[in-house]
């Protein structure tokens, strides 16, 4: 069996990346199961570019097939922000509640026509010689508000889906899985790595 590494150290992440893989056959490990190799520094001025930096890092680190992504958040008010700066919008060692805040604050007062947002993924799976794959997955959505619901992470309670009719945080796995921008991005990975096997 091919053994399969996340360039993850977020456990919220690495569920729902398992979920939504499903029953491959791949042993799935994360970079947690590899303390001694550093994790790379995002410096990447794109999604893109950070998800290839991370999974390229890692396969080279481990000479495993490596798989990656960076997601972002883009409201279109902000002009496209806090996008790339998504995980750190309100500051180093900032937390999900205060990039929350930080969102809302800016948007303080403006009405629900001028709040629409997206959810970007883009996932990159890197592989021995030197090959590389990339996968992106989008979601429409409406920044709330007010936070609502308790599930998922990061900006999940802000972001409304109108194809859910509710928050990402107010939704089980399951339905967020099917619409979310990194459900999308993933299901294709699956796909792909499906293929792999099929001709192996």
């Amino acid at each position: 069996m091919r053994r399969l590494v996340l360039a993850t150290h977020n456990l919220h992440k690495v569920r729902e990346i398992r979920e939504i893989l499903g029953n491959l056959p791949y042993e799935i490990l994360t970079a947690m199961d590899f303390p001694s190799v550093p994790e790379p520094e995002e410096t990447g001025a794109t999604l893109e570019e950070n998800a290839i930096l991370k999974a390229r890092a890692l396969c080279d680190s481990t000479g495993l097939w490596a798989l990656a992504d960076d997601s972002g958040l883009e409201i279109d008010y902000l002009e496209g922000a806090p996008g790339v700066m998504s995980a750190r919008f309100a500051g180093p060692g900032c937390t999900f509640a205060d990039n929350n805040a930080k969102v809302l604050g800016l948007l303080n007062g403006i009405p629900n026509s001028q709040r629409t947002a997206r959810f970007r993924c883009v996932a990159a799976l890197a592989m021995d010689g030197g090959k590389l794959e990339v996968f992106h997955g989008v979601t429409e959505g409406i920044i709330t508000t007010v936070a609502g619901g308790e599930a998922g992470f990061g900006y999940d309670p802000i972001f409304y889906s109108p194809e859910l009719a509710r928050t990402f945080a107010e939704a089980s796995a399951d339905a967020k899985n099917r619409v979310s921008h990194r459900g999308r991005a993933f299901r294709q990975v699956a796909e792909r790595l499906r293929g792999f096997t099929a001709v192996t």
